[in-house]
């Protein structure tokens, strides 16, 4: 004897299919973006007669960035909305701390731009080796990064939100992230930077990844300290690579 299927169980489950498209949908359109914004660097700015370094560049991809991260904000504002219901704190829950937890790092890159990266001794890159840019970074690279940093920070909580409201555990939505943010920093590779050197920011992205989530869910003005992090990491490399030669 053949049963009839449960109508509420199934219509339970297309509800619930329903509710979790639109969170799909936005981890697609990360991994769109994210790839799009790369490949639009490296092959549309040559294009419109920009180079795509930072260094030479800078005011032309500082400019570009800016595009997406508009774009970022406005496609997906509904998604930064919802910030307080998937984290402890909102993100500038105490408007005093927040600005001054700003003032002092813009303070610090300002004293690390002006100051000491005059203060370093030059990169010398190895005999017959082409060095990638980071390592000879001037302060005017800053001016891009600074951007391109705010661009992969929001695609980032994009990515950590979609997750979190579909009640993804946070060290699943580690891995998801560092496994994204990682596969993302291979596309250096269109740059023509050394594979040893792809390797290691891969490595280090992953490193990152798997630790933003948690400043943005679990920590008090995470959002920023996500940021400071972030862009600590190409300080420190700057620092490394000239201290070492």
């Amino acid at each position: 004897m053949l049963h009839k299927p449960d109508i509420s169980r199934v219509s339970d489950r297309r509800n619930e299919m329903m509710l979790l498209k639109p969170q799909f949908r936005t981890i697609i359109y990360i991994a769109m973006i994210w790839a799009i914004s790369d490949l639009g660097y490296y092959f549309l700015l040559p294009q419109l007669g920009v180079t795509p370094e930072y260094n030479e560049s800078s005011l032309a991809i500082a400019l570009y960035y800016s595009y997406w991260v508009g774009f970022c904000i406005v496609l997906f504002w509904p998604l930064y909305a919802t910030w307080q219901l998937q984290s402890r704190w909102q993100p500038f829950e105490n408007r005093l701390v927040s600005v001054s937890i700003w003032t002092v790092f813009f303070l610090g890159a300002v004293a690390f731009v002006g100051y000491v990266m005059p203060a370093l001794p030059p990169f010398v890159a190895p005999e017959g080796k082409v060095p990638p840019e980071l390592p000879l970074a001037d302060m005017w690279y800053f001016l891009p990064k600074l951007v391109d940093i705010l661009f992969q920070q929001l695609l980032v909580a994009s990515l950590v939100l979609s997750l979190a409201a579909l009640e993804t555990s946070l060290v699943r939505i580690s891995i998801a992230c560092a496994a994204l943010f990682g596969a993302s920093h291979l596309l250096l590779l269109f740059g023509g930077a050394p594979v040893g050197y792809v390797l290691r920011f891969t490595i280090a992205a992953s490193v990152f990844g798997f630790i933003f989530p948690y400043l943005m869910l679990r920590v008090r003005n995470g959002l920023a300290y996500s940021y400071i992090a972030h862009w600590s990491f190409y300080a420190g490399v700057i620092v490394l690579s000239r201290a070492a030669f």
